[in-house]
């Protein structure tokens, strides 16, 4: 009886080292994937933004005031030039009669283009084009959050009953849908990048 006991426990704990040996095996076949690397990327990219812009670039404020400021800057100059009398100071723009826009250190889009750099640098892909890419990217991050800031401001003086919406979601989705599509973007250059290095080598 006991002799069959034991063969039992054998049995179950080979069984169970079987098991956790082929677990570990899918486990490292994965972490090896290209899906794994990536993810593994993106979170350590992630990490390493949150502790240079959360803890750094954000509480010390300068390079996300001069930004604040150049948008500022911009998006009064092009809606003077659409005709609406618009007044700035500081981080405030606003048109007449109006409370006005003001600007915070979170509203410069460093966060978001920090994401879209990140998503870039993760996904398999040529140095160059990865390069030129980033730098279009920022471009296109920045117009948008120009664009954005003219939409609240016009928003503010002639639909004020919607400007709580448009400021906290309408913009905001549009802002991250814009990041949304460049990456995808990126994933079409890169995988073909990617796939042709794969050839070549």
């Amino acid at each position: 009886m006991d002799f069959c006991i034991s063969c039992i426990n054998y049995k179950f704990v080979y069984s169970a080292w079987q098991e956790d040996e082929y677990q570990s095996t899918i486990m490292k076949k994965w972490l090896k994937s290209d899906i794994a690397q990536f993810l593994l990327k993106v979170v350590g990219i992630y990490i390493l933004w949150y502790i240079i812009y959360d803890l750094w670039l954000l509480p010390d404020g300068r390079l996300d005031k001069w930004l604040v400021l150049n948008v500022i800057d911009v998006s009064s100059s092009l809606l003077s030039g659409m005709g609406y009398d618009v007044y700035w100071t500081g981080r405030l723009i606003r048109l007449e009669n109006t409370a006005g826009i003001l600007l915070v250190n979170g509203c410069s889009g460093i966060s978001a283009i920090g994401l879209f750099i990140g998503f870039v640098i993760a996904y398999p892909g040529r140095w160059i084009p990865r390069i030129s890419f980033i730098l279009v990217g920022i471009g296109v991050i920045y117009l948008v959050n120009i664009l954005r800031i003219i939409v609240l401001v016009i928003t503010q003086q002639f639909y004020p009953a919607i400007f709580d919406i448009t400021h906290d979601y309408s913009t905001t989705a549009i802002f991250y849908l814009v990041i949304f599509v460049l990456w995808m973007i990126w994933v079409n250059l890169g995988s073909k990048d990617f796939s042709t290095d794969k050839n070549e080598g």
